[in-house]
């Protein structure tokens, strides 16, 4: 591979690694808010499973937290070590929104942090609460600054040219508030939460399971099927639908690209499978529903939609086939997904999800696929912007490091593939150490002592 090459997959590895991890975070921050508004609205000295659940989901936040700081560092540095030109021309604007995360969201989330996990007996329920809160904001609003910064990258907005030819800030307004960013990051944290109550429920399905803190295992699974299944149902619509249409809107070729769509077409087909060839430029072995691109994209059945043909091989995807199957993952996965925590919560309502075996073990084993559709969708998300660093400003052969050559960077890689191993494996031990500690000390030792302690 050439510089560009190694530049590109070095970002795309330490980037994709690091956000296995803000995720979760995101997802558990809201989840341990609605657990300490459970424990304050049912509060009394023998109902504390919620305070429990809420400090034993912090422990975890904490891990997860402190290795996604760790992670994250190097893709600062990556920006002038990598992308250098990318930073001259483009820093006059990004570089707001990355010193406001630094600043303000990182800084409150961490101090916060501190605060919910040290010091609860000090700050007593409704200031604890609060704390839970706090750390809320701080991360939601980091993950806010992030999404600002790339979806300038993808559609930018409230920018002058100066004199030296470099990007600046000339509408703060409109650069923070960029309808790309908005639908982009309400997709995003809906993700996120999908992520974390899937993790959530998973744990609490393994408890339940193996007859383990039965009572805190029925109140964690309640919560996280509930937010599970609202969080997969926004995640379609609207803010899958919100920034799909943006896609629509302003990134024509990555639409065409996404749907393996080669000739332009109106009552345009929606593909449900199939395989680009890009060779012969079609789709193969394609499964359509009927004008359903044109009303999805457009809001018309008669809409237009134009086909990969119609655009300059220069403007076009350089990766069409993997686009289109990270895509079609990504929504194959969310509908699934919607589908299992329809069924948890019709079995919760009826009170049979306790002992519904088939459907615990599903709910245990599904949390690594959020991962992965989230994996998948930010490869959309970048993939799609390609050829453009910037989109219509920069191009990504003009963002690098010229001076940083081929070796040094497969080089540098090899050593975070390494480094990132230890901390991956640092950052299981302590996770499944919290997970054998469980959510009360000392743990019960049968379902039915907890059960006959705990009525």
């Amino acid at each position: 591979m050439d510089a560009l090459a190694w530049h590109r997959f070095q970002f795309a590895f330490t980037v994709t690694y690091h956000y296995l991890f803000p995720q979760l975070t995101m997802g558990l921050a809201l989840i341990i808010v609605i657990l300490k508004g459970l424990a304050l609205k049912s509060a009394s000295p023998n109902n504390k499973q919620y305070d429990d659940l809420a400090r034993f989901w912090a422990r975890i936040f904490a891990i997860n937290f402190a290795v996604g700081v760790v992670t994250g560092i190097p893709l600062e540095f990556e920006f002038g070590t990598n992308w250098a030109r990318f930073s001259k021309y483009s820093g006059g604007v990004i570089g707001t929104t990355l010193a406001m995360e630094g600043m303000f969201a990182f800084f409150a989330e961490s101090s916060f942090l501190g605060l919910f996990l040290f010091g609860e007996k000090k700050l007593g329920p409704k200031l604890h609460f609060l704390s839970a809160v706090m750390v809320f904001l701080g991360s939601w609003l980091s993950g806010y600054f992030i999404i600002v910064t790339n979806a300038f990258m993808q559609h930018p907005v409230g920018y002058a040219i100066g004199p030296k030819g470099t990007l600046e800030l000339a509408d703060m307004a409109a650069y923070l508030l960029n309808p790309w960013a908005i639908w982009q990051y309400l997709h995003n944290m809906c993700a996120a939460v999908v992520t974390g109550s899937f993790v959530v429920t998973a744990l609490a399905a393994y408890w339940n399971l193996m007859g383990l803190y039965q009572n805190h295992a029925r109140k964690c699974l309640k919560v996280g099927v509930v937010v599970a299944f609202i969080a997969t149902c926004l995640q379609l619509f609207p803010t899958g639908d919100g920034h799909g249409k943006m896609v629509a809107e302003y990134q024509k070729p990555a639409l065409a690209a996404m749907e393996g769509k080669f000739e332009s077409s109106s009552r345009a087909e929606l593909a449900l499978i199939g395989q680009p060839n890009v060779t012969e430029r079609k789709l193969v072995n394609p499964i359509f529903v009927p004008a359903m691109l044109s009303y999805l994209a457009y809001g018309s059945f008669g809409a237009t939609v134009q086909g990969l043909n119609d655009f300059p091989a220069d403007q076009v995807p350089d990766n069409i086939e993997l686009l289109y199957f990270g895509y079609h993952i990504m929504v194959g996965l969310g509908t699934l997904f919607i589908l299992l925590t329809s069924a948890a919560l019709i079995a919760l309502s009826v009170g049979k999800l306790y002992t519904n075996k088939i459907l615990l073990w599903l709910l245990m084993l599904a949390f690594p696929f959020p991962y992965i559709a989230t994996t998948a969708g930010w490869m959309v998300t970048e993939l799609g912007r390609q050829p453009w660093l910037i989109y219509g400003l920069q191009r990504t052969m003009h963002g690098t490091s010229p001076l940083v050559f081929a070796g040094n960077v497969t080089f540098s890689t090899l050593g975070f593939m390494g480094l990132y191993v230890i901390v991956g494996l640092l950052f299981l031990y302590l996770v499944f150490k919290e997970i054998n500690k469980g959510p009360v000390y000392p743990p019960l030792l049968t379902t039915a002592e907890q059960l006959s302690q705990e009525a």
